[in-house]
């Protein structure tokens, strides 16, 4: 957003009720003024048109402000011309009354800092500077004329001299500082509203990175069930094949081959839902590629084997396994050991700690698995935290519980709890298999 193209927002309803205030408070200011240069006046003040004449004037300048940020250029141009209209009318509450200074001031702030046609504010406040100028030029050369300013000081510069450059200095003062005030405000918006936007786009793109993490996950947590489903299917084929050849000769065999027929397909059907239900929450225009074929299959049983790979990259990580170890559903076993892995590739990248400790639990119907560290985080980036949407989608997914966070000692602590029954998957999907 550049500042050419930036348009400043129009003023909200309160804040035009607040400039309407505003107005309204300073046009009764304006009347107390001059009824108090008019009663400090050291000589016969002249009221004008029906003895009101100053009055009407000073509080004709400041009503225009009600309207200061809602048309800021027409604002300027009337206050500016009913400026000049008090000078010459009412010469005593022009100079007594601040409230008459104030409201050119502001005027001018106004229309800097809130004029959304930029050229043509500038005109406009380009043409105000040339009409005070030219008039303060215009009585100057008056006063030269008439000879009315004069002194008994024999200064370096003459009273009349001494004058112009006193009067000169603080009108370019006045006028130019309410002009670089506005454009200062102006500015201010503008990088405010350069902010407010970066904040959303940043916002907008740290969801799209949260949710492409969880896409992610999913494709590869069904690319890994693939591989369970696969062994299913091959179990079940050499299981039907065998009790095609025994079936004759050894009839309890053949029926102990379709008991086991029968259980692999209950389980693998169970998976494929999983599957399915993953791959459909999953972005449909993502390539879901094929796992590496050579690759070791994850599982929990090579949770040791992780270990030993981290410690030769620095980390030092301690394993305890507590419980009698039990048969792991697939689908949990690779769970386990990817959520080890992404907790440890946290610790390395993200943390001081100089060590972890994985623990574990085998705790009947439920496996417990906790990663623990002692550092703190790293004062460069700590990364976007999507590895962290990953594990709790991951674990979700397979009906646990995730906690992830800082420790109340100190450290970093991923602890997850995911059940082994697989009762929750025994609920079809919607439509079933065949949609």
């Amino acid at each position: 957003m550049s500042p050419s193209t930036w348009t400043r927002p129009a003023p909200t309803a309160r804040e035009q009720r607040y400039d309407v205030l505003l107005g309204l408070g300073m046009a009764l200011a304006s009347l107390l003024g001059t009824e108090l240069a008019r009663g400090g006046s050291p000589t016969h003040v002249d009221l004008g048109i029906g003895g009101v004449e100053p009055y009407v004037l000073s509080a004709a300048i400041a009503l225009p402000m009600c309207f200061r940020r809602r048309w800021p250029i027409p604002v300027v141009l009337v206050v500016a011309v009913l400026f000049v209209v008090n000078g010459e009318r009412a010469l005593f509450a022009f100079g007594g009354n601040l409230v008459t200074q104030a409201t050119m001031f502001m005027a001018i702030y106004a229309a800097v800092a809130w004029s959304r046609d930029r050229r043509l504010m500038k005109a406009a406040v380009a043409v105000v500077f040339l009409a005070m100028f030219g008039w303060l030029t215009l009585n100057f050369v008056k006063a030269l004329q008439n000879n009315s300013i004069e002194g008994p000081n024999h200064a370096l510069f003459s009273p009349y001299v001494s004058n112009v450059v006193l009067a000169v200095a603080l009108n370019v003062l006045y006028f130019f500082g309410a002009y670089f005030w506005g454009r200062t405000a102006w500015g201010t918006a503008r990088q405010r509203a350069e902010l407010e936007q970066q904040a959303t786009e940043l916002a907008a793109q740290q969801e799209a990175n949260s949710r492409r993490a969880v896409i992610d996950e999913r494709l590869r947590i069904s690319r890994e069930l693939h591989d369970v489903v696969a062994h299913h299917i091959s179990s079940i084929g050499v299981q039907a094949g065998g009790a095609r050849r025994v079936m004759d000769t050894d009839p309890d065999a053949a029926k102990n081959a379709l008991n086991v027929i029968e259980e692999s397909s209950r389980s693998a059907v169970n998976e494929m839902r999983q599957l399915l239900g993953m791959l459909r929450a999953a972005d449909p225009d993502v390539d879901v590629t094929a796992p590496d074929p050579k690759a070791p299959q994850a599982g929990a049983d090579r949770l040791p084997a992780l270990i030993s790979e981290v410690n030769g990259q620095g980390l030092e990580v301690g394993f305890h396994q507590i419980g009698a170890p039990a048969e792991l559903p697939k689908t949990v076993s690779v769970s386990v050991y990817r959520i080890a892995q992404e907790a440890l590739a946290n610790v390395r990248k993200h943390s001081t700690a100089r060590s972890a400790h994985l623990t574990l639990r085998y705790l009947g119907d439920t496996v417990e698995l906790e990663v623990l560290d002692d550092g703190r985080p790293k004062h460069a980036p700590v990364g976007s935290r999507l590895g962290h949407v990953g594990i709790r989608e991951r674990v979700g997914l397979l009906g646990g519980e995730s906690e992830i966070g800082p420790r109340p000692v100190g450290g970093f602590r991923v602890r997850v709890r995911i059940p082994l029954d697989h009762a929750m998957l025994d609920q079809p999907l919607a439509g079933g298999l065949d949609d």
